[in-house]
């Protein structure tokens, strides 16, 4: 099949996937699909559910009208109880809730609910008689009964995010959740129990991880974010939680049968900002506004609602002079269009429609002191988000729901100032237009050099050099153009149907749920020069005269995707990861005990390029370039996930519980960094002689693609987690849970001989028992004989494993005016296989399976990887609350402790290597940078202008007491700076805003 031709319909295809499987497996899904129940990951809902009891003789508790009613529904739902009283609203959009119920002979009661995305709200009510006659009174009247999808639930309100200091950004709101460590990276998500890359992030059910990656994406904002769920541990077999870390989701705001709008400017002028805590004070150069506005209100009066708005993040930086002059002004602009339709044509249906849009391009991102302006560097980024809901009530227990989604990050990083000359394999450099060729690097003059013609360079000088304080003209900088055009794109096509449904067997009651999930996750890279790309000048000197070649005067260091060969360009590398998920849970509810009976079973495979199969080969291929093939494929038997758990009410509300979980992460950049077509993205060394002719070519080096070790199982995570909850009050709640994972089976890409290393380095070498096993493809060099490929392979790492131990108590109290929140948390983490902690810079998109984790002596398990892993933090404390004064302001905070991260000496030298990328000296996490606290502000005050028509002035203060702590200390023992931070926390800043609203 052609490489290409792989976005032909998604519905289409995951339908097919459906209809395709064995007949035992679809019998089974048949067979389960009569029983089933409760909102799933793609529902974008929650739910309410109680029961109405009694003391009055003679009083029936069946057939009582219990009605959900709120501003975010089109239309009311109504349900009638069961006969033990009980009854289930599900399939709810979250927001406020009036739910009223009424009974057999006509009084009423009502009650203020919430009802928060992917939990349920458990309201219990008591029938009893008063003065008026029979009326229904509630059992409480404060916080309410809240389950989610796992044993550690956690929701953020519209109201928390509103009220608390949180930044624009997405990734603002992570530093609300309990439990989940703080962190500045921008890139690298932060730990909450395993690596920072196998967290999952819904935006609006919508994947937004980086396929390949498991990073978030960077675009995502949370000016209509509405409500957010977390995962964080004890996952029922609801959502396809398959995350290793957290899993976190969002739904966005909706329209009401009522005209909402509002208009909002912030501004964080580069003097809201506290100079830099570094050696030079370096002050911050940065000038940043927002403009938001949103519209949403009835079109069709309790039936279709509409919302949409505009987002407009600017930042702007007045950049220096170079040698050469004036040089562009740093601009960044995004515009982000959101629109939203919610649907109900009954009572019963429910849909959902929204798309979301969003171009960034930034200019003048980067030049050097030293270069022409010309040569500077952007960026852009467009983001498009589809998504399509239907809910359908089948009866008061049953319920089905579907949704699609689709998800586009396409990114470029490169030029400013692209160049119109296309390089040809063979063609010639025209010398006497060096600043339209490519970024050419000015000459200096070698006088000690006698080979090199400093005549010539000195022509080149003249030409094309800076002119300095003193009027002489300089070698030694740069013009033309940025050399390097990466464009990098992602998409993800997901489609999700479940089915739900409540039934009574055995005096109990059953919630079963069935899941299907497909989703495919794609990048297309593609890595090409701004024309010839970088190009140096020689001057001359060549070592190969005795074979007759030219002297080489220039040499360029050009993509080769970027070279025309035969007419043609190389294409870019598509790679492609296809998942298929089923879910079945039974949760069995049998007076004061819940327990949850699930299992998550999943499939994957990895698609890459180049090869086709051949089974007349010992490899099982032959060389195909440019066609999609079966890289590797992990089937249901190996990724068995079960969730089992328990809960005692022991007194209706407070409770303890118990919960086993496994997961299969499915975050994996294998399908590229595997693939055959990693040949194709290779830097090429092309020489020149002194009129520009083509001397010869030489590929740089690069890898190739990779065998995988047969039977290697997936890398899993295995979890025990045992808690209690108690409602002190009415309006103050308290969790606390010890918890354990175990992480193993960990994937790496090494030398298919590591294994035979044998003794060196500080740490002993390779363990006997280890050695004994042998090369992890004995018939390597059969394979590539065949087909090429890397004398690295994807192994199954020997004896991997981490291990995380977790003490954590939470509490929240919700009062008339005040709302606090407040986290501990106890941690270890540790073993012999940190995925954050691959490289001198983590905070990047780093290949997960294909790092610099066993590449060589030095950086196998053995060389004293066992110790303490990135994410260990033994205390993380989180405060938030806010409180509302008679003024109508609201004052709220955001405090935060936590321990610094681990850290150890590396040295190459003990290995006999001049690289000392992690090459330990010393044991994993021997050290530790200091703690980190800080505290954030914010105030808001509202006038009411007229009626209906309000004026918000906000003024939000992050790290109060400029605590910049440093982090990322530099552990290269031969570095002067060895053993100093890389980083510091953000300073002092403030950001100020205005919002009209109606």
């Amino acid at each position: 099949m052609d490489i290409f031709s792989f976005k032909r319909n998604s519905v289409a295809r995951a339908t097919d996937k459906a209809l395709s499987l064995p007949l035992k497996t679809l019998s089974a899904a048949v067979l389960a699909s009569a029983l089933i129940c409760t909102p799933t990951f793609a529902a974008q809902k929650g739910a309410i559910k109680g029961k109405v009891s009694t003391e009055m003789a003679g009083a029936s508790i069946e057939g009582v009208t219990v009605t959900a009613s709120s501003d975010v529904m089109p239309k009311d739902r109504s349900v009638l109880t069961q006969a033990d009283g009980s009854f289930n609203l599900p399939l709810l959009i979250p927001g406020d809730y009036t739910l009223t119920v009424k009974s057999s002979d006509g009084t009423t009661q009502t009650i203020d609910v919430v009802v928060q995305l992917d939990q349920t709200s458990r309201v219990n009510f008591s029938l009893t008689s008063g003065d008026a006659g029979n009326v229904l009174t509630i059992m409480g009247s404060g916080m309410i009964i809240r389950e989610g999808d796992s044993a550690l639930s956690n929701s953020i309100s519209s109201k928390e995010i509103k009220n608390l200091p949180v930044g624009t950004e997405y990734r603002d709101l992570l530093k609300l959740i309990p439990g989940v460590q703080y962190s500045e990276y921008s890139v690298l998500g932060p730990s909450a129990g395993g690596s920072g890359r196998d967290n999952k992030y819904g935006f609006d059910g919508v994947d937004v991880s980086l396929p390949m990656f498991g990073n978030l994406a960077s675009e995502p904002s949370t000016h209509d974010v509405q409500n957010v769920s977390v995962d964080r541990g004890g996952a029922k077999a609801v959502g396809f939680n398959r995350s290793g870390g957290f899993a976190i989701n969002t739904i966005s705001k909706s329209g009401t049968n009522e005209f909402h709008g509002n208009l909002e400017y912030k501004l964080q002028d580069k003097s809201f900002v506290a100079d830099k805590d570094d050696a030079a004070g370096t002050e911050y150069t940065l000038d940043k506004n927002w403009i938001t506005a949103s519209l949403g209100g009835p079109i069709i009066e309790d039936a279709l609602f509409f919302y949409t708005s505009y987002y407009r993040p600017e930042s702007n930086r007045v950049n220096k002079e170079t040698a050469y002059g004036e040089a562009k002004d740093f601009q960044s602009v995004r515009e982000e269009f959101f629109g939203k339709l919610t649907y109900a044509p009954t009572d019963e249906l429910l849909f959902n429609l929204s798309i979301r849009t969003s171009d960034n391009i930034g200019t003048g991102l980067s030049v050097g002191s030293l270069d022409h302006d010309s040569t500077s560097a952007g960026n852009k980024a467009f983001q498009d988000i589809y998504t399509f809901e239907a809910s359908y009530i089948i009866s008061d227990r049953t319920t089905i729901d579907l949704a699609y989604s689709e998800f586009n990050l396409e990114t470029s990083a490169g030029p400013d100032n692209l160049l119109s000359v296309q390089p040809v394999l063979g063609g010639t450099l025209d010398i006497n237009a060096l600043e339209q060729m490519g970024l050419f690097r000015v000459p200096t003059l070698q006088t000690d050099n006698p080979d090199y013609d400093n005549a010539a360079a000195q022509a080149l000088i003249d030409q094309y050099g800076y002119i300095d304080d003193n009027g002489v003209r300089r070698g030694g900088g740069s013009i033309g153009g940025d050399s390097t055009i990466n464009s990098q794109d992602f998409y993800r096509d997901s489609f999700e149907l479940s089915l739900d449904h409540e039934m009574d067997l055995g005096g109990m009651t059953h919630y079963i749920h069935l899941g299907y999930m497909w989703k495919e996750g794609t990048e297309v890279l593609s890595r090409t020069s701004n024309g010839w790309g970088s190009i140096s000048f020689v001057g001359g000197d060549n070592d190969d005269d005795d074979l007759g070649v030219a002297p080489i005067y220039y040499r360029s260091r050009t993509q080769q995707m970027s070279l025309l060969d035969n007419g043609a360009i190389v294409p870019g590398i598509t790679s492609i990861n296809e998942s298929t998920n089923f879910e079945i849970n039974d949760t069995i509810e049998d007076g004061d005990f819940t327990y949850n009976i699930g299992v998550l079973i999943s499939q994957d495979t990895f698609f890459g390029q180049g090869l086709r199969e051949n089974s007349a080969n010992v490899s099982g291929y032959e060389l195909a370039p440019g066609n999609k093939y079966e890289m590797y494929h992990i089937d249901w038997q190996d990724m068995i996930q079960p969730r089992l758990g328990m809960t005692w009410r022991y007194n209706g509300e407070d409770s303890v519980f118990v919960n086993i979980a496994k997961y299969n992460p499915e975050a994996s950049s294998l399908a590229r960094a595997a693939s055959w077509a990693r040949n194709t993205r290779r830097d090429l060394q092309i020489d020149f002689d002194i009129d520009g002719n083509f001397i010869q070519s030489n590929p740089a080096a690069g890898s190739s693609g990779k065998f995988f070790q047969e039977g290697i199982k997936p890398r899993q995570i295995n979890e025990l987690t045992i808690g209690t909850t108690k409602q002190v009050t009415d309006d103050f709640f308290v969790r606390a849970h010890l918890r354990r994972r175990e992480g193993e089976h960990f994937w790496e890409d090494t030398w298919n001989n590591s294994r035979l290393y044998g003794e060196y380095g500080p740490f002993g070498g390779v363990p006997e028992d280890i050695a004994a096993l042998g090369p992890y493809i004995p018939e390597l060099s059969d394979y590539r004989a065949e087909v090429g490929g890397s004398s690295y392979v994807i192994a199954e790492l020997d004896n991997a494993y981490t291990s995380y131990n977790e003490f954590s108590i939470e509490a929240e109290y919700s009062g008339d005016r005040t709302y606090l929140k407040a986290s501990f948390v106890w941690n270890k983490y540790y073993g012999n296989f940190d995925q954050d902690s691959v490289s001198s810079g983590n905070d990047a998109n780093l290949f997960i399976g294909s790092s610099n984790l066993a590449d060589g002596r030095g950086r196998q398990l053995w060389d004293g990887k066992e110790g303490n892993l990135l994410g260990d933090k033994p205390h993380v404390l989180k405060v938030t609350g806010y409180y509302t004064t008679d003024w109508d302001a609201n004052v709220g905070f955001f405090l935060l402790f936590q321990a610094g991260d681990v850290w150890e000496a590396w040295d190459g030298r003990e290995y006999g290597y001049s690289s000392s990328t992690i090459r330990f000296s010393e044991p994993a996490g021997t050290r530790r940078s200091p703690n980190h606290w800080q505290l954030d502000l914010n105030y808001t005050q509202d006038f009411e202008v007229s009626d209906g028509y309000t004026v918000e002035f906000r003024a939000d203060m992050f790290n109060v007491f400029d605590n910049q702590t440093g982090y990322r200390y530099n552990p290269y023992v031969t570095s002067s700076t060895f053993g100093q931070p890389r980083s510091l926390f953000n300073p002092r800043r403030l950001q100020l805003s205005v919002n009209i609203g109606f």
